[in-house]
């Protein structure tokens, strides 16, 4: 088979989970076996830069280092400043409670573009027991602050649940006092330790769309880049509320994008989905998935080449062919631009991942014409909700 070279299939943000070890265990981690040290199974520093030589060999993604907490990783600044030597956009996805003053002049002197600290409360009863650490907050503030004078662009990503959904005016409030560049918000994705909390926590499929909105809404006022990460029929409603207003969308339309952000900037933003179509993640082991939250192996860095897994990879490429979509997403006229959720539909079908996004209450034109039943009701209005984004959007987004 040929490899695939057109710039629709290009790899332009790469998730690296650095290391599984963490000093928190936050209620919606992907990971079920999160560690309070480093993992013997995490890559070596010497695999780590010869992943990084082989990666900016193929291509030139935003590296983003998470984790985990890769700041647990004593190596990350050096794995860091090789990733920027090889000519990578390096990016940081991090809880914050351990950037001192001291880690975070390290942080900027290894190059590091953009840090991104998750906030997931506007107060730290909220906060703290989502990420049940008490004091998270405020050393995550403190992380924040630290980084933030010393010129860093700063992002914050917040994962939206019945918990905290009352406070989004509040953490929109708190992000521009902040002065952060970014605020994305997060649809939990029912994976990992997100299971356990998906039936009691994730929202309603109408709140999600209500919030959906609200973020539309907000990114008018061009004062913080939004972002929905795991809602990919943001792109949908982007357009229906466009069409309304008389607003032209063109394909590369960047809804709240900074005047002057360029093609390969850390805020653009055209498509829904792009699990295995312009983005990736690598776990601490080497293993290659479409994203963080979809757990169907593609190739493992350390027996193949990036070039060789993104090109040639049959998880890929399914991923990439919008015609192989099913179900509702199959018929829908916003299908290209969104693609729907595929870690919600995996999660939903038992398996299939090109199964109907289980969370999207919009009923395509075709169903509505040929008078096919919406199928059973799902639960939530849907599965559950989506921690690094067109078929490229290069935000550093899905953290």
């Amino acid at each position: 088979m040929a490899p695939v070279t057109n710039n629709r299939d290009e790899l332009r943000l790469l998730f690296w989970e650095t290391t599984a070890g963490c000093n928190l265990e936050c209620s919606h981690c992907r990971r079920l076996d999160v560690s309070k040290q480093l993992m013997q199974s995490d890559m070596t520093t010497a695999q780590a830069f010869q992943f990084v030589d082989n990666l900016a060999g193929f291509a030139k993604p935003i590296l983003v280092l998470s984790g985990g907490e890769p700041l647990f990783r004593p190596d990350i600044f050096d794995i860091a400043q090789h990733a920027r030597d090889r000519g990578l956009m390096v990016a940081l996805a991090t809880n914050g409670t351990l950037i001192t003053e001291s880690v975070a002049r390290n942080i900027l002197d290894a190059g590091i573009r953009r840090v991104a600290i998750s906030i997931d409360g506007a107060d730290a009863t909220t906060h703290d027991e989502f990420r049940r650490q008490p004091g998270s907050l405020a050393a995550a503030l403190t992380g924040f602050r630290n980084l933030r004078k010393l010129g860093m662009s700063m992002q914050i990503n917040c994962t939206v649940t019945k918990h905290n959904v009352h406070q989004i005016e509040q953490l929109y409030a708190m992000a521009k006092e902040l002065g952060a560049d970014a605020l994305h918000l997060f649809m939990l994705v029912p994976v990992g330790c997100g299971v356990q909390i998906a039936e009691t926590n994730a929202l309603p499929s109408e709140e999600y769309e209500r919030v959906l909105n609200w973020m539309y809404d907000k990114s008018k006022d061009r004062a913080i880049h939004l972002k929905a990460t795991c809602a990919p029929h943001y792109f949908r409603i982007m357009r229906q509320r466009a069409k309304d207003e008389g607003i032209r969308i063109k394909a590369t339309h960047s809804h709240g994008k900074p005047k002057g952000a360029g093609h390969h900037d850390m805020a653009a933003m055209t498509k829904g989905c792009l699990a295995g179509s312009a983005i990736c993640f690598v776990s601490h082991t080497g293993e290659v998935f479409p994203c963080g939250y979809l757990p169907v192996s593609a190739g493992n860095v350390l027996k193949q080449s990036m070039d060789e897994i993104w090109n040639h990879s049959a998880v890929f490429a399914r991923l990439r062919d919008e015609d192989q979509l099913e179900g509702k997403c199959g018929m829908c006229e916003f299908k290209r631009i969104c693609l729907g959720c595929r870690a919600r539909a995996y999660y939903e079908s038992r398996g299939n991942y090109m199964a109907e996004e289980p969370f999207c209450i919009y009923e395509p034109v075709r169903m509505q014409r040929e008078g096919e039943p919406p199928g059973e009701p799902r639960r939530h209005g849907s599965a559950g909700a989506s921690p690094s984004t067109d078929g490229r959007d290069v935000k550093l987004s899905a953290f």
